[in-house]
């Protein structure tokens, strides 16, 4: 099961980029419209069979891109010792944390061939701290929350008590001294 999928990338960061980055330079999807009704799964019907084609190319690069995200999570998170494929409860915490992550590197992925200046481009900051929260997931100095199945089990309680030994001046041993 993929961290992310195409129709949460059509809400953010949208059919527009998406189309933009994962279209071939021969096959550019020029229609916003196509390529989210591609990414969600709906119907595409009012489009050319060329269009279409088009667009399943932009979604074979995006699922790829999906994939290798997923690879490169899974990498860090197996070092950390946990089970995959990672099976956080929906709208978790955790669930969120991974999903924002597996966007952060998709959506890098997808622009590795634009020409800007790294230390300055957003898309490459949040691949930056994704990569950096991983690593420190897989040192084990983050967590990915209550629902975090490598985290250490709780006890019961957090109760605190401390025992002392009996004292050996009290009141009344000290009032001769008076």
């Amino acid at each position: 099961m993929p961290y992310i999928t195409t129709a949460e990338l059509a809400e953010r960061p949208g059919a527009r980029e998406i189309a933009q980055q994962a279209s071939l330079p021969h096959q550019m999807v020029r229609d916003d419209a196509l390529m989210d009704a591609t990414l969600r799964g709906t119907d595409r019907s009012a489009w050319t069979p060329e269009q279409i084609a088009a667009a399943d190319a932009a979604l074979a690069r995006v699922q790829d891109a999906v994939a290798e995200a997923g690879a490169l999570i899974d990498g860090h998170l197996v070092q950390r010792g946990y089970t995959l494929p990672l099976a956080l409860p929906p709208g978790s915490a955790g669930r969120s944390m991974v999903t924002v992550w597996a966007r952060s590197i998709t959506r890098y992925l997808l622009n590795k061939d634009r020409m800007t200046d790294e230390s300055k481009d957003p898309v490459a900051r949040d691949y930056r701290d994704a990569l950096k929260l991983l690593g420190l997931l897989a040192a084990g100095k983050f967590s990915l929350g209550a629902d975090d199945p490598a985290a250490p089990a709780a006890t019961g309680s957090t109760d605190v008590r401390f025992d002392s030994a009996p004292t050996v001046f009290n009141r009344t041993q000290l009032h001769a001294f008076r």
